[in-house]
């Protein structure tokens, strides 16, 4: 095929060895060029690529653009905004869980973003302080008359891919079906009616969204990302962009900013400045990127 038939899009959907990529509004179903697996590359959701038309509505995956990031579980690239989710109450939020989530966003170089969920069943100010505090956008959203959801769309509709991510229980599913309507998730209340099990294992999608996409990623969990997902004690404190303002003021070069005399950043914590609830996360996250071995690494790499 002539490259000057070729064609440029964006994976939306990749499922039983198709990959489908919306180029210039035509939908195509594609297969990958066996090179890609030679090269141990496989085509992503969020991928752009160069489409060899190939008949009406099919094409070949030829060429893929270079991508920005990359996760492994789930399979997506290019994500702009990563929406972590953490209710207000049932169950109480997990600032461990948001902290690691939001540290991967940042290691991926991906916008981290707060959606606080549940607010009818108390205030959210405590919670979404720690994180406005650190600078990054929170939104508060309530089930019960919709508040928020408007706010949060607009966020959404301003281009690039989101993902979203949290805790079990936060209310994730729910409050994508409120967002999109076409979004697939299915709430528990929904599982169990239609008898899916719980990690029921479907593809991952992409949804356009005003000028952006949502990602739709069932069976998706924040314990799978932080299984696939590792980041070395050395990279951690540049993941906790509150820190940067101080870390070089530290006494000691390769300062860990846990215990050690003359760090800025602990200086920052004691006045205010640095939410102590971030820094004990960081701390904890820390000890154990200690404990990661090299063979670790080098599976993640």
């Amino acid at each position: 095929m002539n490259a000057m038939n070729d064609t440029e899009g964006l994976i939306v959907k990749a499922t039983g060895g198709f990959y489908y990529v919306d180029a210039a509004g035509v939908l195509y179903e594609c297969r990958a060029r066996g090179v890609f697996r030679k090269q141990g590359v496989s085509p992503l959701v969020g991928d752009r690529v160069t489409v060899e038309p190939a008949g009406e509505s099919k094409g070949v995956v030829a060429k893929i653009m270079p991508r920005k990031n990359a996760l492994v579980r789930p399979p997506l690239a290019n994500v702009d905004t990563f929406a972590v989710v953490a209710s207000v109450a049932d169950p109480a939020p997990n600032t461990l869980v948001i902290d690691k989530l939001m540290a991967i966003a940042c290691h991926k170089n991906i916008s981290p973003i707060l959606v606080v969920t549940k607010c009818d069943l108390g205030g959210p100010d405590a919670l979404a302080g720690i994180y406005r505090t650190a600078g990054m956008p929170v939104f508060t959203v309530s089930k019960a008359d919709g508040s928020g959801l408007d706010t949060l769309r607009q966020r959404l509709s301003a281009g690039g891919i989101t993902a979203f991510s949290g805790n079990s229980g936060v209310g994730k599913s729910s409050l994508l079906n409120r967002l999109d309507g076409r979004l697939s998730i299915a709430t528990g209340e929904t599982s169990r009616k239609l008898g899916r099990g719980r990690h029921t294992t479907r593809h991952v999608e992409l949804y356009a969204f005003g000028d952006g996409y949502i990602a739709d990623t069932p069976g998706f969990s924040a314990v799978e990302l932080e299984r696939y997902e590792v980041i070395r004690k050395e990279e951690l404190a540049g993941c906790f962009s509150e820190f940067a303002p101080y870390s070089k003021a530290c006494k000691f070069t390769g300062c860990s900013h846990t215990v050690e005399k003359g760090c800025a950043v602990l200086e920052a914590v004691r006045a205010g400045l640095v939410h102590p609830s971030r820094h004990a996360s960081y701390c904890v996250m820390y000890e154990d990127a200690k404990k990661i071995k090299e063979w670790e690494l080098k599976d993640h790499a």
